[in-house]
């Protein structure tokens, strides 16, 4: 397997060829979206789904579990308002 890192190009990610990217249900038409991958080593690949070839951030299973959990909790409302 290749070495990934932050900001590396998506289309560069051989573990991500095939890939299923999955978005949330609130993205909207106009292409506002994240999408996010599984990697082989249960790392979290997180793109741009308006630029699937442009850079890729990596994160570990804590890193996502603590964002989406402070997500949960509110603690970055006010960056929505």
């Amino acid at each position: 397997m290749d070495h990934t890192y932050n900001g590396m190009p998506a289309r560069d990610l051989t573990e991500l060829t095939g890939a299923a990217w999955r978005k949330s249900r609130y993205s909207n038409s106009q292409g506002n979206c994240v999408e996010l991958a599984e990697l082989p080593d249960g790392a979290i690949a997180v793109r741009n789904s308006r630029f699937p070839d442009g850079p890729a951030l990596i994160y570990t299973r804590a890193e996502m579990r603590a964002l989406v959990l402070g997500v949960k909790d509110g603690e970055f409302d006010t960056l929505l308002v």
